[in-house]
């Protein structure tokens, strides 16, 4: 499948972007650092975080013939939302 536009989202502080990594460790990505590709069952992914601009970047490189793009990439902003919102909040 073609590679998907990337995502960018804005204000991520540091305690935000360690939270998003370790949900994804979590979930069994092996991801680490400010940039990067990760992959997992067939779903691959780059990431780009500026802890000076506190942008990040991620983009879906890669998706099995059974799994669409923008679902991939649905699920990725719900994530960094959540974990948004979850850190402002506590």
């Amino acid at each position: 499948m073609e590679q998907s536009a990337p995502q960018v989202f804005s204000g991520i502080t540091p305690e935000q972007w360690a939270k998003l990594i370790a949900k994804a460790q979590a979930a069994g990505i092996e991801m680490s650092g400010n940039a990067g590709t990760a992959s997992q069952y067939g779903v691959e992914v780059a990431w780009d975080y500026s802890p000076v601009t506190k942008d990040l970047t991620i983009q879906c490189l890669r998706t099995p013939f059974f799994v669409r793009p923008e679902d991939v990439n649905a699920k990725i902003k719900a994530l960094v939302q959540e974990t948004v919102v979850s850190t402002a909040s506590s």
